[in-house]
């Protein structure tokens, strides 16, 4: 190591040392490792070196400077200086490979790179023993960490190579040359990086380019991108193909082509075909590789969870839709499609998903069911239904729990169940969720410690909310657990969710127990319908006559208390030879919208006897149902009378008063249906708190987040931001965080006052700038740019609630989440 990497030795370890591998994440250190502390786009590894080395790690290897010093004596056997660890790691990779001159097979290709690395090194194994890389250590950090684990009784290297930039490929051939290159096919995945499929053979080819004049190139002569390589190599060159004779020999699990490929590469290295067969037929399934698993009720599970493109996804919906049992049933088989988000497909990705969706509506028959999992697979539902898939068997989710809540209700013994997604999905827990034998969780991907708290996509900006479904989710379940059976609920969804974001937050509260969705506008209720959310919804405000025939033709109920706007609704609802459903609004005692209670009877008689429209709901709103008893009975009692006088008409299907405090205080308020916003979000509805029913525990869904860009220290008399306002009275150091009043962070007359740093509270100084805000960090030692940073929820014992943001601010809660501005990104 110091010889390849010129680095110092600290410690009490000699140079001789020998570790059993590397590793750069401190969860996954285990004991005998060298822990490669690297700087990256998510964090500096020289923060866990102490982590990884309590973990057991043997030592370390950083960058000179960058820590304190070495580790007390004693604390870690080797600890070793670098300039650079990330080419101290590329350094001494290369040096054991060019030192151990091994016969070096190189797999790239945009699908069936591990699958394909997994039955070449299976079938060389039978004659030598074979370092093959795991699936997640094929890039430009992965290859050299792997290569830390070769052995000196290893005698080939098989090494899968994936590529996420230009010029990626070149390097790995760099520091691993390759003798034999195998170029599975070139695909959809990583158009994000690459932009066209001709600049992704263009990265690909760099394996081909890199063999000697000796090697071999065994390319896929199916793919046009691919075989067209044989133009840009040296080498022999093998053409293979999915459909060659012996892609039927093999496991089920394994795609032909990675067999048509094994078999080439074991007979080029002269085994005979018994060996290669025997190898290939006791190959295992890989973890999220179309494993076959035992699913609830009976199903088969296919788990195909460790990643997905659109070719991977369509070659894993044309297994399912051909799928047959062993033992049939007796009855048609359902068949579940269970499918996440794709990553990497940039500007490409809402129609890549929308013809997957098309593929499927294809292989669809009457007994397969749709279930969407995130924001991008929306699409996918998106283009199934376009292409005349059933709409009932098309199912759109956002929460995990919500997809297997749907399939283990549905799902019987024969049925079978595919579950597939990219990383970011993280479709391993739904795996997880619906195995029969908990004990197969081993058998899934991302298993290793860590994974749990890692979030593989970055937001759009470095300042975004994270919005957790799963607490919007629990938050109605536990008020419908209160209102109880025969009350429905409408999920309030007026300004896009109170910031939450209105699509996701109606999709997991209508898969929770919610019948309705409430807006504000058409404009939200067009949002909603162009989802694909069918269920009934009413604009909640007012809905001007000239909005009244596209309200009808999206089939959203309408709030009226105006005879003359009831009238333009018939007559639209004439011209369209349908009925306009309404609810009537009572003012009790808001002063809002509303007819007031004793014109109230004639209205609602007069409105029913209009044409072609359907009084199907009557409702009012409470004006302080959160903090004044005796008036909210007031206004119910006024409300009740106002029952009672039209009880007799047959239309009347739902009567609601309650929101959610409503709905959560004063039973008898409930009626048949009850509207809930805040308790919805996890927000206080109760002024004081001490209103709120006993055993309720709500959650609040909304952490606003942000990051550190800057860090500088001052000396005293510098003034900071707009109008030097704040002076310095000290050696201060500030932290710029970029968020500002085009947020929706308040500038004034007051503004958040503070924000969370590391776990501790951090004074606003200056004026809040449009896209820029100071903070004073003096306090918080350590503070450095790309640290996380909440305006709004909890980050270690500390909190900041929208509750206390709303009370220095003199407002509300709900202006604080409803005022975060669409260009800050939500996440969930």
């Amino acid at each position: 190591m110091l010889t390849a990497t010129g680095g110092r030795l600290h410690g009490e370890a000699s140079p001789e040392f020998i570790w059993s591998g590397f590793c750069f994440d401190s969860r996954r250190a285990r004991p005998g490792e060298l822990f490669v502390a690297l700087k990256t786009e998510r964090g500096d590894g020289h923060d866990f070196v102490a982590d990884a080395l309590a973990r057991g790690a043997a030592g370390a290897l950083v960058e000179e400077g960058r820590m304190a010093g070495p580790p007390a004596a004693g604390a870690a056997p080797l600890f070793i200086t670098v300039p650079d660890t990330y080419e101290a790691l590329t350094r001494y990779a290369r040096h054991i490979v060019r030192q151990r001159r091994l016969p070096i097979i190189a797999i790239t290709g945009s699908v069936g790179k591990t699958g394909t690395r997994a039955a070449v090194a299976a079938v060389l194994s039978r004659r030598w023993r074979v370092f093959q890389n795991p699936a997640n250590f094929n890039g430009r950090l992965g290859v050299p960490i792997a290569l830390g684990a070769l052995e000196p009784d290893h005698q080939m290297i098989v090494l899968e190579m994936g590529a996420d930039r230009f010029g990626e490929i070149c390097e790995l051939c760099e520091i691993a040359p390759p003798q034999v290159g195998i170029i599975t096919t070139v695909g959809e995945a990583h158009l994000a990086y690459f932009g066209s499929l001709d600049e992704t053979a263009r990265e690909k080819r760099a394996v081909v380019e890199a063999l000697p004049a000796d090697g071999l190139a065994v390319l896929n002569r199916d793919d046009p991108r691919t075989w067209a390589m044989r133009e840009h190599t040296r080498a022999k060159v093998i053409p293979v193909s999915a459909n060659d004779p012996l892609s039927d020999v093999g496991p089920a699990h394994l795609h032909p082509l990675s067999r048509s490929i094994a078999w080439a590469v074991g007979r080029h290295f002269g085994l005979a075909d018994g060996e290669i067969a025997e190898a290939l037929s006791a190959l295992p399934a890989l973890p999220g590789r179309m494993n076959i698993l035992r699913g609830v009720n009976g199903a088969v599970l296919v788990d195909d969870s460790f990643n997905a493109s659109p070719a991977s996804m369509r070659a894993a919906i044309a297994w399912v839709a051909r799928y047959r049992p062993a033992d049939a049933p007796g009855r048609p088989i359902h068949r579940f499609l269970i499918l996440g988000d794709m990553d990497q497909l940039g500007e490409h990705s809402a129609r890549l998903h929308r013809e997957v969706g098309t593929f499927v509506a294809r292989c669809a028959n009457e007994n397969m069911v749709l279930i969407t999992l995130g924001e991008q697979a929306y699409h996918i539902a998106e283009g199934a239904r376009a292409a005349g898939m059933d709409a009932a068997a098309v199912v759109v989710t956002y929460l995990a729990r919500d997809a297997v809540a749907y399939v283990s209700e549905r799902a019987q013994a024969g049925d079978c169940i595919l579950v597939k997604g990219d990383v970011s999905a993280r479709m391993e827990r739904v795996t997880a969720a619906l195995l029969a034998d908990k004990d197969d969780v081993a058998h899934l991907a991302r298993q290793e410690p860590g994974w749990e708290s890692v979030r593989v996509l970055k937001p759009a900006r470095p300042t975004w909310l994270d919005v957790d479904l799963d607490a919007i989710a629990h938050n109605v379940r536990a008020v419908k657990a209160l209102v109880g059976p025969d009350v429905a609920l409408m999920a309030v969804l007026k300004a896009d969710g109170y910031g939450h974001g209105a699509v996701k937050v109606a999709r997991t509260a209508l898969n929770n127990g919610v019948s309705w969705c409430g807006v504000a506008s058409l404009n939200e209720a067009a949002a909603l319908r162009n989802a694909g959310i069918e269920a009934p919804i009413l604009i909640l405000g007012f809905t001007p006559a000239w909005h009244a025939r596209e309200a009808l033709l999206r089939d959203v109920a309408l709030t009226v208390y105006d005879l003359d706007v009831a009238r333009a609704y018939s007559r639209a609802a004439r011209e369209l030879n349908r009925a306009a459903r309404v609810h009537v609004k009572v003012d009790t005692g808001m002063s809002r919208l509303g007819v007031l209670p004793k014109e109230a009877p004639a209205f609602i008689r007069a409105v029913s006897a209009l044409p072609a429209v359907q009084v199907e709901g009557l409702f009012t709103h409470f004006s302080s149902a959160d903090s004044d008893e005796a008036y909210t009975r007031l206004q119910l009692a006024r409300f009740q009378q106002v029952l009672s006088a039209v009880d007799e008409l047959p239309s009347l299907r739902y009567v609601h008063a309650a929101n959610s405090a409503g709905a959560l205080a004063y039973p008898e308020a409930r009626f048949n249906l009850v509207r809930i916003g805040l308790a919805m979000y996890g927000l206080n509805p109760f002024h004081p708190a001490s209103l709120r029913p006993a055993g309720l525990t709500l959650r609040p869904a909304l952490t606003w987040k942000t990051t550190i860009a800057q860090v500088k220290t001052l000396p005293p008399g510098t003034p900071v931001s707009y109008g030097n306002r704040f002076v310095c009275q000290r050696e201060t150091t500030i932290a710029v965080i970029p968020v500002g009043y085009a947020d929706g962070f308040r500038r004034a007359p007051q503004t958040f006052g503070q924000v969370l740093v590391r776990g501790r509270r951090a004074p606003i100084v200056g004026r809040v700038c449009m896209d820029q805000t100071m903070i004073d960090v003096s306090h918080i030692p350590g503070v450095r740019l790309g640290d996380e940073v909440v305006l709004i929820g909890r980050q270690g014992d500390e909190c900041i609630t929208a509750e206390d943001v709303a009370a220095r601010l003199g407002t509300i809660s709900y202006e604080v989440v409803s005022a975060i501005l669409p260009r800050v990104p939500r996440v969930s």
